[in-house]
């Protein structure tokens, strides 16, 4: 995968631009579905329009520094809910093709192979609970020896909520799972935690199941169920 980070415009129009076309192309039935993941949701395209609404103030020539600042806030809390989700459910993907990458102006996969194998140890964490609907794996770490440094393997948290799946209920899974694969959704990190925000599934019992990968996508091991009831 190409390692450029900047993808994402700095201006306050191109940002609005492609972030406006890479959510719009990517909450597609066909892609999403193609994709194998969930449609991006209303939450990051509400932050799209707090980010519109704010740059559009902030275009006329009377604006207050007040006006301003908001719209940077805003612009702050767009980025890096879209790097989140570009970073959890796009970038790694395989089955987002060149075509995709292309239309929605994200780095394309590179063809090179490497030299780095897929990873043979398992990934392993703590939970820790921060407060209401937060839950957080902690201590993320390799379960017997460490892998090289040099490899820069990452670790993919797949995870699900035990419950009757719908269109509205996307994370629920009808049974408890044996192995990750039984796990609708996941997030990709190079860091030692983090952080979920399920608000509104309180008592709800909540599944993770952890892999590493390597810079190509390709996993590891499962680790084991991980389970817990949300705060």
């Amino acid at each position: 995968m190409s390692k450029n980070r900047n993808y994402v415009p700095s201006s306050d129009g191109g940002l609005h631009d492609w972030a406006k076309n890479l959510l719009e192309y990517a909450a597609e039935p066909e892609n999403y579905t193609r994709w194998r993941i969930s449609e991006p949701g209303d939450p990051i395209f509400n932050v799209l329009d707090d980010f519109a609404a704010k740059y559009e103030a902030c275009k006329s020539p009377n604006r207050t520094p007040v006006e301003v600042t908001a719209k940077n806030v805003a612009k702050e809390k767009l980025v890096k809910d879209l790097r989140n989700y570009v970073q959890g459910f796009l970038i790694r993907n395989v089955n987002v093709t060149a075509e995709d990458r292309v239309l929605m102006s994200l780095p394309l996969r590179d063809v090179i192979p490497t030299n780095v194998p897929p990873p043979v140890t398992q990934a392993e964490g703590t939970l820790a609970f921060r407060g209401v609907g937060l839950v957080e794996m902690r201590n993320i770490r390799p379960s017997t020896e460490k892998p090289d440094a040099r490899a820069g393997y990452g670790v993919r948290i797949y995870y699900g909520i035990m419950g009757t799946p719908s269109e509205t209920n996307r994370f629920r899974i009808a049974e408890r799972p044996k192995t990750g694969d039984d796990l609708p959704h996941s997030v990709f990190t190079r860091k030692k935690q983090h952080l979920f925000d399920f608000a509104g599934e309180n008592g709800q019992e909540v599944f993770f199941c952890m892999r590493y990968e390597n810079s190509k996508g390709q996993p590891g091991p499962w680790g084991k169920i991980i389970s817990a009831f949300i705060p």
